[in-house]
């Protein structure tokens, strides 16, 4: 038995690295694993300004709580805001797919039921996406993120 003299365990005397913290023991140092980052493709933070996100923050708030009417507000106050436009375009698809989601409406109790599955998982998505932007993160809404319209 030997001992790591990096993380002092018990080993056996044929391993050539420990098991905890991957000391070598043949003498040579153990070669260092590249750290790869982790690439977020629905992350778009680092392509705003930090200025226009501090400055639109709660304008960028207001179609997620608000709804179509919030989508409106925003719209008409902030035209140059890239942050706030980014955002509406989220809570937009959210209000698209909550619009749409009425037809079941017709259909009674499962219709009913598939609705209110619907929309409370859009209210879901709309406290994460309040979230982000109180954060002052432009991440795409999960879900929503892989429908094509308002790119």
């Amino acid at each position: 038995m030997k001992t790591c003299p990096n993380c002092q365990a018990q080993l056996d005397d044929a391993v050539a690295f420990c098991p905890n913290c991957g000391t070598s023991f043949t003498g040579a140092p153990a070669a260092a694993q590249p750290v790869q980052p982790k690439v977020n493709l629905l992350d778009h933070t680092a392509e705003y300004d930090p200025k226009d996100i501090s400055e639109n923050k709660v304008l960028a708030m207001v179609p997620y709580i608000l709804g179509w009417f919030g989508i409106v507000i925003a719209l008409l106050a902030v035209s140059e805001s890239r942050f706030v436009s980014f955002h509406m375009k989220q809570a937009m698809k959210l209000s698209i797919i909550e619009t749409i989601s009425l037809v079941l409406a017709i259909i009674p109790f499962l219709g009913w039921f598939a609705l209110a599955v619907i929309w409370g998982i859009i209210m879901v998505l709309r406290v994460i996406q309040f979230i982000r932007v109180c954060m002052g993160k432009a991440i795409e809404a999960p879900i929503v993120s892989s429908f094509g319209f308002l790119k």
